[in-house]
């Protein structure tokens, strides 16, 4: 049981430093991809859903980047 307990606590350990790790890139990442395609507030304010489904496809592009990078490695 103590050895059991061990594991489970260096497991969860693990697990949210990778999310420590993965939210961190995805800032970073979802912020360069924003500049990188000129997605800006003026965007926001003159057409919402342009700006809704750009800001949509760069957080999935983003996430698969990190999928890539961090989980499936």
């Amino acid at each position: 049981v103590g050895s059991e307990m061990c594991i489970r606590d260096r497991l969860y350990e693990r697990l949210a430093e990778t999310e420590a790790i993965a939210q961190n890139r995805m800032e970073l990442l979802t912020l360069q991809m924003v500049k990188a395609q000129g997605v800006t507030e003026q965007l926001k304010a003159s057409n919402q859903m342009e700006w809704v489904g750009r800001m949509n496809n760069i957080h999935h592009a983003a996430e698969e980047v990190i999928l890539k990078e961090l989980i499936y490695q």
